[in-house]
């Protein structure tokens, strides 16, 4: 919606001017504290270009809201001034008896509006643009707005362009924006994860409270994670995705991925924890290592006496600064999203979907299951209402869709949590936890389409087998690498236990991309819903924030 009005440089003009906005706002639904701010603010940016319009000269002013922004434009001839000098309110009070003091007072209004408010001088005239309301959705918006378009670009090109020329434009120009993307996302990842878990636990002036909060979180991670599996088998069960004359589709040489070899040993997993280079976690990103090593260091900086405040405020200080920098990096996520899902349309393709419709359909069903038990568990266990869960983490559910990637989705969930009134001190420490130990999208995933693929090479799947996947599931999900395609690695591990032909992973490498960002969801809501009900079991949920 627009509107726009042109008024005289007068007195006059300035009150109609006012008397237009209040009345559009009005109409757009405004709250009324922030229509008198912005009606104060209209009142002074038109009387400062008023002050410096040319004689008889004439101010224009448009109106436009856009996907809940509304944003108020001015213009008017006149000469270049500076719209908001720097005023020392020390230095206004003592000048009140100044025969200036309507600038100075105007100077004041207009400083306070600085964040929202912009001035430059063009071709000889000033312009002012403000923002009145800002989205909270905008993001969202811009996100989803930036999916579809990826979608349609790669359909397009798929069709129309030929196929060397979308080779060379994916190769050089798509790949490289999401590589960079993803990069600048994993560089941050470790210290996001290493000092949100310190300051956390500096918090914790009861090392009792912090054991028993930290037990309540790790337990509900592998209740959850255990459900998340047999979900992903019932759900196979109930459907039996998978038929033999699939296997004649595989078009995919699977050995770049079932080359890579990973253990899935308890007892290696365990010992592995400990870390012998402090430095190493940080560049190999191995997130057991840094929760130990942030576990540690969180602990000892409040056992060394009359430098823990000294220590605790630098952990907190780099806490701050790094969660800063991951917003400044997700601001550009829309375009790395629109590249990545156009590159994904152009070399995938309609035909390798429809090939895995069924199994991949099977594990969507298997993630919506999942979404109902969280409902449940924050309603049974929790013991509070589900329903502004749902409503305050549906929001978020597109960019941790379109990050295809838990640790990189940590300063999303995070801001979920504050959202949802959930106290600091403990989504710091379940939300980077979740991000390496609760991976139930994860488990589904692997059950669904580890089984589906025996079925579909005709491999039989006794009890004892299907009890040895199971465990299996658990500890790779919990150690799965933070390297690409680690589903497909975890994938290859178990096909390879249960005596599958490694080939099989050829049938699914196509829509792993896909599937990895659904898988993602599933991880992350999990964490989010244990948040919830650990949150509400310590009291430290806003009750007022959460059902607001």
């Amino acid at each position: 919606m627009r509107k726009s009005k042109t008024v005289r440089a007068d007195a006059a003009g300035v009150t109609e001017a006012v008397e237009f906005v209040e009345a559009f706002l009005t109409e757009y639904g405004i709250k009324k504290k922030a229509l008198l701010r912005a009606a104060l603010t209209v009142e002074e940016s038109v009387g400062s270009l008023a002050a410096h319009a040319k004689p008889e000269g004439y101010i224009e002013i448009s109106i436009h809201s856009f996907l809940g922004t509304v944003t108020i434009e001015l213009f008017s001839e006149g000469e270049e001034y500076d719209l908001a000098e720097t005023v020392d309110m020390a230095d206004t009070l003592k000048s009140e008896a100044s025969s200036d003091a309507q600038e100075m007072l105007r100077n004041i209004i207009l400083k306070s509006s600085v964040d929202d408010l912009k001035y430059r001088h063009k071709y000889g005239v000033n312009q002012i643009r403000m923002t009145i309301v800002r989205s909270k959705k905008a993001f969202l918006y811009q996100t989803l707005g930036a999916m579809i378009l990826g979608i349609v670009a790669g359909m397009v090109l798929s069709a129309v362009a030929p196929g060397e020329m979308n080779t060379v434009l994916n190769e050089n120009v798509l790949v490289p924006v999401k590589t960079m993307y993803m990069n600048a996302l994993k560089m941050i990842v470790a210290p996001v994860v290493f000092f949100s878990i310190v300051s956390c636990i500096v918090r914790f002036s009861d090392l009792s409270e912090l054991g028993r909060v930290g037990g309540r979180v790790i337990v509900l991670f592998l209740a959850t994670t255990c459900v998340a599996v047999a979900v992903g088998v019932a759900s196979f069960l109930l459907f039996k995705p998978g038929q033999p004359l699939d296997a004649g589709q595989v078009v995919a040489d699977a050995s770049s991925i079932t080359s890579q070899k990973m253990d899935v040993s308890i007892k290696d997993m365990i010992v592995n924890v400990v870390p012998a280079n402090f430095l190493k976690a940080f560049i190999d990103s191995n997130m057991l290592q840094l929760i130990f090593m942030a576990v540690l260091c969180g602990v000892a900086a409040g056992l060394i006496g009359k430098y823990s405040e000294m220590v605790k405020s630098i952990f907190e200080a780099f806490n701050e600064l790094f969660l800063k920098m991951t917003t400044l990096i997700i601001r550009v996520m829309p375009l790395a999203v629109f590249c990545s899902i156009c590159s994904m349309m152009l070399t995938m393709g309609l035909d390798s979907i429809r090939s895995v419709l069924g199994i991949f359909g099977t594990f969507l069903f298997g993630l919506a299951v999942m979404t109902i038990l969280y409902c449940l568990m924050i309603l049974v266990v929790g013991g509070t209402n589900p329903g502004p869960f749902m409503k305050k983490y549906a929001p978020m559910l597109l960019q941790v869709f379109s990050m295809a990637s838990s640790n990189a989705s940590i300063p999303i969930n995070m801001e979920a949590c504050e959202k949802m009134g959930i106290d600091k001190k403990i989504y710091s420490l379940s939300i980077p936890l979740g991000a390496t130990l609760n991976m139930d999208g994860t488990c589904i995933h692997l059950a669904v389409f580890a089984l589906a693929l025996a079925q579909t090479y005709g491999v039989q799947v006794t009890e004892a087998t299907l009890v040895a996947m199971i465990v299996s599931i658990v500890v790779l999900s919990m150690g799965a690498p933070g390297i690409p395609g680690s589903g497909l690695i975890c994938l290859s591990v178990l096909l390879a236990q249960m005596n599958v032909p490694v080939e099989a992973i050829g049938l699914v490498m196509g829509i792993d991309a896909l599937v990895g960002m659904f898988r993602t969801v599933g991880n992350c809501m999990g964490d989010v819903a244990v948040s919830v009900v650990v949150a509400k079991k310590e009291h430290a949920l806003d009750a007022k924030r959460y059902n607001n």
